[in-house]
């Protein structure tokens, strides 16, 4: 009798205001710190702006704002600490970066220990899964699942307009 063997993959942890979130390691392109980003006027709040990575315009999600959770007002300090993490999986052919407080690791997780979420615990599929690390239980996120289709096909016409404008730029220097 052959013994299953248990498959491990590697996930990047992070936080939002107080909770320990983690996304599957394959779909992060890179970790940034926090840069100065661009924010058309209008836009809708879970917009942080844009962020131009190479020539670029990368949409930048703030995950506070699109989990409706609170950002803590006394501690302002921390707000300079945070960052990017640059995804594949929201769009179909983009990246796009996600705005956390603070990357916390990367870490391996045996398949065996994540627990699936579904109905109401999953919060419309964006939670995929959770598992404890470290003592404390990470929400896996799905990046698929992020945003809605409309919000996915707004985002796309804002990238394509924020791309023109870095465009404009590039051609008049």
């Amino acid at each position: 009798m052959a013994i299953a063997e248990t498959q491990e993959r590697h996930y990047v942890v992070f936080g939002i205001a107080g909770r320990r979130c983690a996304l599957v390691r394959e779909a992060v392109r890179g970790l940034l710190p926090l840069p100065n980003l661009w924010r058309p006027p209008g836009t809708p709040q879970i917009l942080a702006g844009f962020v131009n990575v190479a020539g670029d315009a990368v949409a930048v999600l703030d995950l506070k704002r699109l989990f409706g959770l609170a950002a803590d007002v006394s501690d302002k300090e921390s707000e300079f600490y945070r960052h990017l993490i640059l995804v594949d999986g929201v769009l179909s052919d983009r990246p796009v970066a996600l705005l956390v407080d603070r990357v916390q690791a990367v870490t391996r997780l045996p398949d065996d220990v994540l627990q699936p979420l579904t109905g109401d615990a999953s919060q419309n599929g964006v939670l995929e899964a959770e598992a404890a690390v470290d003592g404390e239980l990470v929400h896996i996120l799905s990046l698929s699942r992020l945003l809605l289709d409309a919000e996915r096909a707004g985002l796309a016409d804002l990238e394509r307009e924020a791309a023109a404008r870095i465009g404009e730029w590039a051609g008049a220097s």
